[in-house]
């Protein structure tokens, strides 16, 4: 290889701006595109298909299922039939719940996925976003994301699993087995890309990006272990975070990078940068002086590829050339990038089938993968006078709100524009129940600003119903060129200067957590009919409303829960499903708790003059129709040796008269240690489904991993002592038993 083809290898430019699509479907190469295909410049294209405000690829203009296909078959015949080498691409797209392009099925946010605490659900949602990504083209994702939320006014709080590390390493086994399957040269696999190394969720204010302060103890207990237990699961991609750590920018961070994740780890993928990610090393961090610096530090601690390739291009030849990067750290960055393309099979397969795309895309089967994944994390957080479930027999009910009938607010961040047949609203779920002509429908207001002039229609709405149900929040839908909801009328108009309602999603970082505009005080205006008042939140990070907590009957959260998300929080609303969703996130009292996550060290201080330091919902938090008590929690042995195992087992029984789900959480206290602990840490956790009166018996293997700890080298110890072992549904809440570990 010459030196510029190695130097393709590294580079993935922008793939949507590369091609013009045709009348007929088809598409034209840009003439810069054939040139740096023939020249070998190009080994990897990202977002071919991504369609959003950012590409400014709209559902006319976009293509979808067996076009997209037939246009990544087009770019890979072009790069195999005109380049030296016939090096097939890589083609990597985004889909973090979802493919993301036209047609796709749209999933609920991980947030969601999480809340169900269920990862065999989550890896057969994965199954089916590899299977609708890999039969249009796209071989690789930049999913899961693994990072550890410690402040949820962080904006990219919802592409998260929460803020527990055994939770979010459960998790990240199961996206990597669901995506990449058995085999990455299978048709429905593709590469898991695990991101952000490192810490990338534990920035200063919760501000993207910002500096992260934290030392090597923590960051191997809290922020490592999910990308270890994925690295362990087959990861055959990671990409590097935006962040810096102690002075140190993840990108250019060979003790990570090298030291830990090659060495250490035995990672035998591919490092690629976030977008921007290198060239920030000069222009932001300033630890590189130039671009030429930034390429160079960057391949000599680990780095691959480049996401957009632009320092790639313009500065690794110089880098060379100057002796700031060796021949020899140059073909190790291209090996690893090949040997991925030889494990997906490009080379004996690059091409798609462009019929199976158009049967797999959208399918029905996924599209009941994405209901039950929103039905199973939708979360109960209170239940006043069991105000829910509504009875289907009631008369008429208002659904009111911002986030009642729009559809983009349900989906989260890295959304494709959408056909709005393909979408039901909690109005379009409640319709179904009921009949349309049973449900009175009202915006009322907007996710932000002053605008009341849709109370009175809201008000009227409310009134005229036997039950209201207001849906309010947050969105992180991106400008889609649609305008802007009506508040007289509900319709959806068009207008020159449209509003947008984004508060969430990647670079919206927020200072508080209340609700934004008028919201509240609709909710305070609707409440004063004396209506029973059933608060449905759609967000994509945690709410903070004390009065709403004191005043609603009921309230669910049901984060982004994705295209199937109405027809999901109509069938709970109405009892057709029992509530089993549980927080990933504590929900604090006020901002000013902040951090408030369960596992707190024993040493976090005293009390607030103005609050204690408990949250308002704490971490695994969840109601049910029913009812749950749990047994003693029995141990069948009292001591054991680190290299031994041992079974924790408890009785939980249903002592309601609706069938339910309940998630037994099981946490580790480690009495004394060497190093400051975690006051409880989750080690395991189960989710059971029992009818009324019955009762099972769930239990645990308690081993090794269980109990130890990290030390700040990274060396895996169990200390003997007394360990307390806790069952319960929540965190702080259940039957404990005491444990010695007896030194081997």
């Amino acid at each position: 290889m010459t030196l510029d083809e190695k130097i393709g290898q590294l580079v993935q430019p922008f793939g949507w701006e590369l091609f013009n699509k045709n009348e007929d479907q088809s598409i034209t190469l840009t003439d810069e595109c054939k040139r740096d295909l023939k020249e070998g410049r190009i080994g990897a294209l990202y977002g071919t298909l991504r369609a959003d405000p950012w590409t400014g690829v709209t559902v006319e203009t976009g293509l979808s299922k067996q076009y997209a296909a037939q246009a990544t078959n087009t770019i890979q015949h072009y790069q195999l039939t005109h380049s030296r080498l016939g090096i097939p691409l890589l083609f990597g797209e985004e889909c973090s719940h979802g493919h993301m392009s036209i047609g796709a099925t749209v999933f609920p946010v991980p947030l969601n996925a999480a809340s169900a605490w269920n990862p065999k659900l989550y890896k057969a949602m994965c199954q089916a976003i590899a299977a609708e990504t890999r039969s249009m083209g796209g071989a690789a994702t930049y999913s899961p994301v693994l990072d550890i939320v410690r402040d949820p006014r962080w904006g990219r709080t919802e592409e998260t699993y929460g803020e527990d590390p055994h939770l979010a390493s459960v998790y990240a086994k199961a996206g990597v087995e669901g995506l990449q399957g058995q085999s990455l040269a299978d048709e429905n696999s593709i590469v898991a890309t695990l991101k952000h190394f490192v810490a990338y969720g534990s920035s200063e204010g919760g501000r993207n990006s910002a500096p992260v302060h934290m030392g090597p103890n923590e960051l191997h207990n809290i922020d490592l272990p999910p990308f270890k237990a994925a690295v362990e699961a087959g990861a055959a991609s990671l990409m590097t975070a935006y962040n810096e750590i102690d002075g140190v920018p993840c990108t250019s961070n060979a003790d990570l990078l090298n030291a830990l994740l090659r060495k250490e780890w035995g990672f035998d993928g591919f490092v690629i940068t976030d977008c921007g990610a290198m060239s920030m090393l000069a222009h932001g961090h300033r630890t590189a002086e130039n671009q030429e610096d930034a390429a160079a530090q960057s391949v000599n601690a680990g780095v691959n590829m480049e996401m957009s390739g632009q320092v790639f291009r313009e500065s690794l030849l110089n880098a060379l050339e100057n002796k700031r990067l060796t021949q020899d750290a140059l073909d190790m960055a291209v090996r690893e990038v090949l040997r991925v393309k030889f494990r997906l099979g490009l080379f004996e397969r690059p091409y798609v089938d462009e019929a199976r795309a158009a049967a797999v895309v959208g399918s029905k089967e996924h599209a009941q993968v994405a209901q039950q994944v929103a039905e199973e994390s939708i979360i109960l957080l209170k239940n006043e006078g069991q105000a829910l479930p509504l009875a289907k027999n009631t008369g008429s009910v208002a659904v009111i709100g911002p986030n009642a009938h729009n559809t983009y607010n349900q989906l989260g961040d890295y959304t494709a524009p959408q056909a709005h047949d393909r979408i039901t609203t909690v109005f379009d779920g409640v319709c179904h129940v009921l009949g349309e002509e049973n449900v009175h429908y009202a915006p009322g207001c907007r996710i932000q600003g002053d605008d009341t002039s849709g109370f009175d229609k809201a008000l009227e709405a409310a009134q005229n119903a036997e039950a209201v149900v207001m849906v309010l929040g947050g969105s992180s839908a991106r400008d889609f060129g649609e305008g802007t909801i009506d508040l007289k009328t509900g319709a959806s108009v068009v207008t020159d200067n449209p509003q947008s309602d984004m508060d969430c999603g990647e670079g919206i970082d927020r200072s508080t957590l209340h609700l934004l505009g008028v919201q509240l005080e609709l909710a305070k205006k609707i409440k004063a009919l004396g209506k029973s008042l059933i608060v449905v939140y759609m967000n994509g990070r945690p709410i903070v409303e004390p009065w709403l907590e004191e005043n609603a009957d009921a309230i669910l959260e049901a984060w982004y829960p994705g295209q199937e998300g109405g027809t999901a929080i109509a069938r709970i609303l109405f009892g057709d499903v029992n509530p089993s969703g549980r927080l990933t996130l504590s929900v604090p009292k006020t901002v000013g708790q902040l951090p408030n996550v369960y596992h707190y060290k024993r040493t976090r201080g005293k009390r607030y003059l103005e609050t204690d330091l408990e949250p308002l919902y704490p971490f695994g938090y969840g109601l049910s129709y029913t009812t749950f008590a749990y047994g003693d929690l029995k141990l069948d042995r009292q001591e054991m040796t680190a290299d031994e195992t041992i079974t924790a087992s408890i009785d939980i029984t249903n002592t309601g008269d609706a069938a339910g789900k309940e998630v037994v959480q099981l946490y580790v206290t480690d009495k004394f240690a060497s190093v400051t602990r975690a006051e409880r840490l989750l080690k395991d956790f189960q989710k059971v489904e029992l009818q009324p009166g019955e009762t099972k018996t769930v239990q645990f293997t308690i081993a090794a991993s269980h109990l130890e700890l990290v030390t700040a080298r990274g060396e895996y110890i169990v200390e003997p002592g007394e360990f307390i072992l806790t069952a319960g549904p929540y965190a702080g809440e259940g039957v404990a038993a005491t444990l010695n570990v007896l030194p081997s």
